[in-house]
């Protein structure tokens, strides 16, 4: 790989502890000494860039951390949150107003789908829900007020991948932000650099890697993060969406071990899809070639990661779907839960548990079955012999 990959980048960065340890030191502290009474006054007013006031602004644990995932996603800044569901609701906040509206995938995260639509309306602020696939659909939707797109890089749970060169032509067109969930493919896919203005991610998921915490990040341009910190008006500064330091040192020492994380995920993603697929099972991988954004993946995608952790077969049925989830956490396969990036394999029946909350209606509209199992594949050494595993649990099932 070339020295631009986001890696590489995190990798360049020299970031060392005030008495020069290996690991940036950790700021433990909520509130920052001034030498100079202006000083202070300075930095309420955003004018001492370097100086630290106060740890619901700037942390330099926070900043450290910030700084590597902005090298990651080759944006000029980033901001570090509490959870991802906060870099969310923190972003579509501070670029929203009453009265404005917002296009979405329909496809998109359970939380994400009930903000936009169960909690945006008390602000008078409307959402319109496509077919991210449909690009046409997409511009059709713009209206006056329209102030986003909102998408996910690789939809959940349908794994539809996000046209973002043209989807960004389109904002661009008519004046409006592309704001893009990246949580599903870090590295694989660098929004930023495909036209989106900001990125958001759990770090729960594959950033951390070790589901101990829950945090998110919003990567962006200066002045948007500068906006969004303001002492008088930010949006994150003023809703307090702050995330522990103690939690940001260890995401950044988890953050340089992503790159090796995400080519086994890949790997054995891969391997359990193309095996799956051979025993006759309806899989939904997109690095399979016959998934219909398998061609634009590989278009958009850096070299050397893979095509994810993410993939999913469908049962058709809830309750053979229940059986064989419980049938594989018997046997050792990983375990029924939610969530993803993991290093033992989660696995979910979508539908009922991170897609709940979009209504049933939408999710018969958008495909999703009441037997599709989501997999977050882990990093297995012997995967062949957890394939076999749930080849075994296939077959009592009768699939097999």
């Amino acid at each position: 790989m070339n020295a631009k990959d986001p890696a590489s980048r995190i990798q360049d960065l020299l970031q060392f502890g005030e008495f020069g340890d290996v690991n940036p030191s950790i700021t433990d502290s909520s509130t920052f000494t001034f030498l100079k009474a202006d000083t202070m006054e300075d930095t309420f007013h955003g004018e001492a860039p370097g100086c630290f006031l106060y740890s619901r602004h700037w942390n330099p644990s926070n900043k450290y951390l910030s700084d590597a995932l902005a090298a990651m996603e080759g944006t000029p800044a980033a901001w570090v949150t509490g959870s991802g569901m906060a870099a969310i609701t923190t972003t579509i906040l501070h670029l929203c107003n009453a009265g404005d509206h917002i296009i979405s995938s329909i496809t998109t995260y359970g939380g994400t789908f009930a903000f936009l639509k169960n909690y945006l309306p008390k602000f008078n602020i409307s959402v319109d829900f496509v077919n991210i696939e449909d690009l046409e659909a997409v511009e059709k939707a713009i209206r006056p007020n329209t102030r986003l797109i909102y998408t996910e890089s690789m939809t959940n749970p349908m794994l539809q991948i996000s046209d973002l060169p043209r989807l960004s032509g389109i904002a661009r067109k008519h004046g409006i932000k592309l704001v893009v969930d990246n949580t599903f493919t870090p590295m694989i896919i660098s929004p930023y650099a495909l036209g989106a203005d900001i990125v958001v991610y759990s770090m729960t998921k594959f950033i951390n890697g070790k589901n101990d915490c829950v945090a998110g990040a919003i990567c962006a341009d200066e002045d948007t993060i500068n906006a969004m910190i303001d002492v008088n008006n930010g949006t994150a500064m003023l809703l307090g969406p702050v995330l522990d330091p103690l939690r940001s040192s260890s995401i950044l020492k988890n953050l340089h071990t992503l790159h090796i994380r995400l080519k086994q995920h890949s790997s054995n993603a891969m391997y359990m899809a193309e095996k799956l697929r051979e025993l006759g099972l309806e899989v939904n991988y997109p690095g399979l070639y016959e998934h219909r954004g398998h061609k634009l993946m590989k278009e958009m995608m850096n070299p050397g990661f893979g095509f994810g952790g993410l993939m999913a077969i469908d049962l058709r049925s809830n309750d053979k779907a229940n059986r064989l989830m419980e049938m594989m956490e018997d046997e050792g396969v990983g375990y029924l839960a939610v969530s993803l990036g993991y290093f033992k394999t989660l696995f979910s029946c979508s539908g009922h548990s991170t897609s709940s909350e979009v209504p049933e209606e939408v999710q018969q509209q958008i495909g999703l079955s009441p037997g599709l199992i989501r997999f977050s594949v882990g990093l297995d050494n012997d995967i062949e012999r957890s394939f076999e595993k749930v080849r075994v649990c296939l077959q009592r099932l009768g699939y097999v």
